[in-house]
């Protein structure tokens, strides 16, 4: 039987489809508050926007007041992931960085609208890409939060499943692959890296300076800066390291060589 006549017998009317297919994304970025002398206090944010009381239509937002990763719906001529893109520079400004998908969300209830289906996107990205966001379209205003500071705030949907479950993806990026380097200057201390690190983890492999020192000096893809120290971090002169661009295996801080 062929395509055109097995369509004949096909009823969609027989099927649910979704109310509507939406991409959300979580971007996160690394701040640091340098300290003379000892390494930077360093933590995580994720950045939000707050809905707007009324849509681009002009017609009563849903969830209107409410923090929320920037999404919106996708366009029957694009992608999920293309979507993606489009809405966080529409609702943003934020534009040219790497997005990663790792989730779909259709769970029955999770959007007073009806069953709306979402594909969740995440990117950690240098503070720089975030300077000049700009809260457009759905957003009235976008704003970075401290991951601690999550818990306080009224969140739209079931957004707080899915910033949970990006956390998760963060934490295994930088603990598995060179990450970090886009948060470090080019040549950096082990406790610049260290500190880091500890943003995500509480390994004793990483947690215990003596041992990350160590620790640091047999890692294939980290080498000396030959000759070069900084007092950035420390009164006494400490060694500075760079990162070499090689496969790795994971997990790559805590693993034996």
């Amino acid at each position: 039987m062929s395509n055109e006549e097995a369509l004949k017998h096909y009823d969609s009317k027989k099927y649910r489809t979704p109310d509507g297919y939406t991409s959300d994304i979580a971007v996160f970025t690394i701040l640091s508050k340098k300290r003379e002398h000892k390494p930077p206090e360093v933590a995580i944010h994720l950045m939000l926007i707050r809905r707007s009381m009324k849509n681009a239509e002009g017609e009563p937002n849903i969830e209107a007041g409410r923090w929320a990763l920037p999404g919106g719906f996708v366009q029957a001529d694009e992608t999920a992931f293309e979507a993606a893109a489009r809405e966080l520079a529409e609702e943003t400004g934020v534009k040219d960085i790497h997005l990663k998908h790792y989730g779909t969300y259709d769970q029955p209830g999770r959007d007073p609208r009806g069953w709306i289906i979402s594909n969740a996107h995440y990117a950690i990205v240098n503070e720089s890409y975030l300077a000049e966001r700009k809260a457009a379209d759905d957003a009235d205003d976008v704003q970075l939060f401290g991951l601690e500071e999550l818990e306080q705030l009224p969140l739209a949907f079931d957004h707080h499943r899915l910033i949970q479950d990006a956390i998760k993806e963060i934490k295994r990026d930088l603990l598995q692959t060179t990450a970090a380097k886009n948060f470090l200057p080019e040549e950096f201390t082990y406790s610049e890296l260290q500190a880091l690190l500890l943003t995500i983890t509480d390994d004793p492999a990483i947690k215990s300076s003596q041992a990350f020192a160590r620790k640091i000096k047999s890692l294939p893809f980290i080498e000396e800066a030959k000759g070069k120290t900084t007092v950035r971090t420390s009164k006494k002169p400490a060694q500075l390291y760079r990162f070499i661009e090689m496969d790795i295996i994971k997990p790559i801080y805590t693993a034996r060589y």
